[in-house]
Order: structure tokens, then C-alpha cells, then sequence
């Protein structure tokens, strides 16, 4: 029924495909005008108004390395590395 289609960006003229599954929710979700901006250019207008998050560093309680988080730290609960992270996370879902 939809097919891929290639669409250009008001915004930053460049071309990119409104695919036939983006094509399918749109439609899904009662949406009857294409989009207008590719995914980065609707990124960046999502994001214009939010302020930078601050990031601060600190060491994972797992492998000591090196952990980038938005929040800042306490000394009373541990802090992890993405990786840890991820490898925690996995852990507990099985």
C-alpha cells in the first residue's frame, strides 16, 4: 500500500525517504501532512529551546574508569560507566 518516498527538507534543502512503516504511522496516528524536515533539522528544532545539560565526571564503582552523568554525584551511592551500566542492567533482566 505506501511506498518510500524521497522527500527534501525545508530547512536544510538536503533530501531523505519518508518510508512506507513512517508512511503507515503517520496514518495511524490520523497525521495527513508529510513531513516537512528531515530527522536531524527536527532534531535540532526539538532541542533549540532546551538549555545544554551538564555533565559531570566521576569514577565507576565497577571498573574505576572514567563515567560522564547528568546529575552530580554523591558520595553515598555508586555511579557507572555506560558500559557497567548496560552490563548491570542486563544482568537483572535475566
Amino acid at each position: 500500500m505506501y511506498e518510500d518516498k524521497t522527500l527534501v527538507c525545508k530547512d536544510c534543502g538536503r533530501e531523505f525517504i519518508f518510508t512506507a512503516g513512517e508512511q503507515e504511522f503517520y496514518a495511524s496516528k490520523g497525521f495527513v501532512n508529510e513531513p516537512q524536515r528531515c530527522k536531524d533539522c527536527r532534531d535540532a528544532r526539538k532541542n533549540a529551546g532546551r538549555p545544554e545539560r551538564e555533565m559531570h565526571v566521576a569514577d565507576c564503582a565497577n571498573c574505576g574508569g572514567e563515567a560522564k552523568i547528568p546529575f552530580r554525584p554523591r558520595e553515598d551511592r555508586p555511579v557507572y560507566c555506560s558500559n557497567c551500566f548496560a552490563e548491570m542492567r542486563e544482568k537483572q533482566a535475566t
